[in-house]
């Protein structure tokens, strides 16, 4: 069967110009079967070349697609490249350069953690460019993903930890700057780190709420101010984690209302994740995730998604969480 185009309207709480302008643009980027389709991008085989031994999780990436191709109602798109124009919509025109051009000094290399090299850029820039196109896609759909990205620790000027271009500010400037100038976007991170790049690059940004929940002593020790920070103490269980959450969402609903959502479902702060110092249960990763998803529904605010760090001591560990994630933006999309 062939795929059709399909646009549809959905009463959203965005600006009255957002939908019109995005059933264009939206169309043309994106194949769906039906309106229940959940269309996510991935850029597993661009891959990063790194040393053996090298700690960062690259192969849970195709792991990942392999096993959701096989989902029903689940239709996998290759990520885009994010163009220039939309890479210094966050970023420094040096720094780009720095990065395309092989320029980055060997303390920038080691910052970032990842060797130069032209594979290591193209990586990045499709991994920014699924985000883009996840977060273009649920303005129409309502939910979209993003296999890969939540590379929150890129700052305007410089990457750090395992991160060279920041998605999630690069996505939502670039809703901002293509879609609608009027649009509120928030961005609610629970990678057990926190976002330290992207409270930076939007600090000074009120259209841009950043919340970030963390483990208090974790990566990075020095952390920035997001709009709201919640750091959790070592061992938190599934119950300290969702209270906290939910009073966040409601601080995020008295402080801001947003047009849209980028969530960073981070599988980190699960109990097998060797980095993560936290005690979350899969059941309390599962509860996390709908806990979000809800609070977009509830609110007919579109959400885009991606999958952010992971490093379980055993790497299906870490696969299943980004899995059920998954799964579950699934269950919801069928109620958008």
């Amino acid at each position: 069967m062939s795929p059709i185009y399909i646009c549809y309207e959905k009463k959203y709480h965005t600006p009255k110009d957002v939908l019109q302008q995005t059933h264009q643009s939206t169309a043309r980027m994106t194949q769906i079967v039906d309106w229940q389709t959940l269309n996510a991008y991935y850029s597993d085989h661009f891959v990063l070349p790194l040393p053996p031994g090298h700690r960062f999780p690259m192969e849970k990436y195709s792991l990942l697609r392999d096993l959701v191709s096989e989902l029903p109602n689940l239709f996998l798109i290759e990520a885009p490249a994010a163009s220039d124009t939309q890479l210094l919509y966050a970023h420094d025109a040096s720094y780009l350069l720095r990065v395309t051009s092989g320029e980055l000094s060997d303390a920038e290399q080691k910052e970032i953690g990842f060797p130069w090299s032209e594979k290591m850029v193209e990586r990045s820039r499709r991994s920014a460019g699924a985000t883009i196109a996840a977060a273009k896609t649920a303005m129409n759909d309502g939910i979209s993903g993003n296999l890969a990205g939540g590379t929150h620790h890129a700052y305007r000027n410089r990457g750090g930890g395992f991160c060279v271009f920041n998605d999630a500010a690069v996505a939502a400037r670039t809703l901002q700057k293509e879609v609608s100038s009027n649009l509120k976007v928030a961005i609610i991170d629970l990678d057990v780190h926190q976002g330290n790049g992207t409270a930076s690059i939007l600090q000074h940004d009120p259209s841009i709420f950043t919340l970030s929940i963390h483990g208090e002593n974790n990566f990075p020790f020095q952390k920035e101010v997001s709009d709201l920070d919640c750091g959790l103490d070592d061992g938190c269980d599934d119950q300290t984690y969702l209270r906290a959450l939910h009073k966040c969402l409601d601080q995020l609903d008295n402080r801001f209302r947003p047009d849209f959502i980028i969530y960073l479902a981070g599988a980190d702060p699960h109990e097998d994740d060797r980095l993560g110092r936290l005690n979350i249960t899969k059941v309390g990763m599962q509860l996390r995730d709908e806990s979000i998803f809800q609070y977009s529904l509830d609110r007919n605010t579109p959400i885009a998604f991606s999958m952010a760090g992971g490093y379980g001591k055993e790497i299906e560990s870490t696969v299943a969480i980004h899995l059920q994630t998954i799964q579950t933006a699934l269950q919801f999309q069928l109620r958008y």
